[in-house]
């Protein structure tokens, strides 16, 4: 507890609080020593902001004082660099934390952090690939450079990447798939999205025939170093491959074919933007994701009306500087 409360401020009646606090996190709560430490380390730098403004005790600080606690962050000093969204939210967790604690304890008559909201961080776009890329991506998947071309591993890898881009299946559900999930003659899987909520998606013709190589002629020879079972994807011990597995198997894909930045959702991401780049509705688009709010999906309208934009700036006459 002394070692969790340690300079965690000066003798004033705001710093015992702190000390308080941290002690109640480290052996009430049992924070880890890690979190503990950014814990203080937030809350000494408050300490420090609320002792210029003349708060040596915590019931005197005001809403004013913690909004103008977290503007400090955000612009930064002489002894500390401006923080972004993220790392200021966090800060403010901490103090949150502190003020709801002296409530409760009765060391304040109210929590003035209370209504002081984090600020919100940049929303990130999506990562897509162009179409180009996602062929190149393909191709590598079981490319001879791989050694793997013609193989059980490469048939698979191929079947893999092929379903993901052309289901828009997020991975974990992609290697969640049985073999009775798939309607190939119809051209359609059953996927398990998140909280088990299953839907269906198409399987374009591509990603079909990959599948079906896959399924003739490798899956029976990965099976056998197994003891059989439903899973569609196996890895080489004849077990259901991992979402670690098949991230690996994108990952070897991406440097053969010299793309950089692929996660595993790239293919997912390529997968709405360019249905969207070809003027498929989003509502379309939020059902085959399996969002349950279209909100969610128009972060990739995001993403082409970026492009349209490049594209204007470029080509037409009157939009150059």
């Amino acid at each position: 507890m002394r070692a969790a409360a340690r300079d965690a401020g000066a003798g004033s009646a705001l710093g015992a609080a702190v000390r308080t606090y941290l002690g109640h996190l480290a052996v009430e709560r049992g924070l880890a020593a890690n979190t503990l430490s950014s814990y203080r380390r937030d809350l000494r730098r408050y300490v420090q902001v609320q002792d210029g403004r003349g708060r040596a005790d915590i019931a005197d600080i005001t809403e004013g004082d913690v909004r103008a606690y977290l503007v400090s962050l955000r612009e930064g000093d002489a002894d500390h660099p401006p923080l972004s969204a993220g790392s200021a939210a966090r800060a403010l967790a901490a103090v949150r934390g502190l003020h709801r604690f002296a409530l409760r304890e009765g060391l304040a008559a109210g929590d003035p952090a209370h209504d002081v909201k984090p600020p919100t961080p940049p929303r990130r776009l999506p990562k897509a690939i162009s179409l180009a890329e996602v062929e190149r991506l393909l191709a590598a998947a079981d490319a001879p450079s791989g050694g793997d071309a013609g193989t059980a591993r490469g048939l698979r890898d191929r079947a893999l990447l092929e379903l993901l881009y052309g289901s828009g299946a997020r991975i974990s559900e992609a290697v969640g798939l049985d073999v009775d999930d798939l309607d190939l003659r119809d051209g359609f899987a059953r996927v398990a999205g998140k909280g088990g909520k299953a839907r269906v998606v198409p399987i374009g013709d591509y990603a079909r025939e990959a599948v079906d190589a896959y399924l003739v002629r490798a899956r029976p020879e990965l099976a056998r170093a197994g003891r059989g079972g439903p899973a569609l994807f196996l890895n080489a011990r004849g077990g259901r491959l991992s979402r670690q597995g098949a991230w690996m198997v994108l990952r070897a894909a991406a440097d053969r074919a010299h793309l950089s930045e692929v996660s595993p959702h790239t293919l997912r991401h390529s997968f709405a933007t360019h249905l969207l780049d070809g003027g498929a509705d989003v509502r379309v688009v939020q059902e085959l994701l399996g969002h349950a709010s279209v909100t969610t999906t128009q972060v990739y309208t995001l993403v082409t009306v970026q492009l349209l934009r490049e594209v204007y700036a470029t080509s037409h006459p009157r939009a150059r500087s």
